[in-house]
């Protein structure tokens, strides 16, 4: 951890609520991880302007941390932001790298940060359409280069193998972070549930908690794909295998009816790495990529990357 509680007797707790939403919640969830002991800040963005663009809505954050970092400069703070708010605040570090020294841990729960597929489903071709422009947008990237030097914790819920009811598991991914899945929690019951509050706890007191997210090559690669959105393994069972790699692994592909692809890197146990479809927009960029993948190339010129 960057910061620790020799160094100050209070950490600052930011508890971020997101779409469709307000605060009520994570009130509830910021008094129970702070047990009374800590200061904290949970933000009402308001119900209607979480629908509409989320440019507002991470300025009025932002201008929150400021006003905390200059009344309270020496304070470490913790970060937790659910669904959207955890993407709000992605946005306003990436905005500030200069406090990211002073971030003890950021907690993801249920947060797309590989753009919610509800949301490209809504705005396919990125034209703007209020808030499902947003949280389409894919913003792991950043997230990522935010893992490697703030301690992170992810968390999901999976409720049918794959979603917890409103994004899919694979849009919370993030390398460099540490990941916990939770069953059978939806993505609203993951905001008080206590298995969250437990975890969050254990995570600040040993950011070993959950496993490892390391960068994989090939999966590193599908993503990058223009116009690839993580999806649910639903369908795995339909798709055929395009090619076996040396380790064993496959990636396989499936159409439906409405000319939509989805690929699927699976494990030798049959077990599914990563699901991601792209529309027809973008099947031309998928195919050169997987072409490439076959032939054993690096499409974008990556090294692969071992934790």
């Amino acid at each position: 951890m960057n910061a620790t509680k020799s160094d100050t007797p209070f950490f600052h707790l930011f508890a971020q609520h997101g779409w469709a939403d307000g605060n009520k919640d994570m009130v509830i969830l910021a008094n129970r991880l702070t047990r009374n002991k800590h200061p904290y800040s949970a933000p009402d963005l308001g119900y209607v302007p979480t629908w509409l663009r989320i440019e507002p809505l991470i300025q009025r954050v932002e201008a929150i941390a400021i006003q905390t970092a200059a009344a309270y400069p020496h304070r470490p703070w913790r970060i937790v932001g659910h669904s959207m708010g955890g993407l709000i605040w992605l946005e306003v570090l990436h905005r500030h790298p200069e406090w990211w020294s002073r971030v003890h841990s950021l907690v993801l729960v249920a947060s797309p940060v590989g753009g919610a597929d509800l949301g490209r489903l809504l705005d396919p071709l990125g034209w703007g359409i209020g808030i499902a422009t947003d949280l389409g947008t894919n913003r792991r990237a950043m997230a990522e280069s935010i893992a490697a030097r703030i301690p992170t914790l992810v968390i999901a819920g999976d409720i049918d193998g794959g979603r917890d009811g409103t994004i899919p598991v694979m849009s919370t991914f993030v390398s460099h972070a540490r990941f916990v899945c939770l069953p059978d929690i939806d993505h609203a019951r993951l905001k008080t549930h206590p298995e969250v509050v437990r975890l969050i706890h254990q995570f600040w007191r040993d950011d070993s908690v959950g496993a490892a997210i390391a960068p994989d090559f090939v999966i590193q690669q599908v993503r990058a794909i223009p116009g690839i959105t993580d999806s649910h393994p639903r369908n795995l069972e339909q798709a055929r295998i395009w090619h076996t790699f040396e380790d064993g692994r496959t990636l396989r592909l499936w159409k439906n009816d409405f000319g939509i692809h989805y690929v699927y890197l699976v494990s030798t146990r049959d077990v599914c790495l990563y699901a991601g479809f792209v529309g027809w927009l973008h099947t031309l960029e998928l195919w050169k990529v997987l072409v490439l993948l076959k032939q054993g190339d690096r499409p974008f010129g990556a090294a692969p990357t071992v934790d």
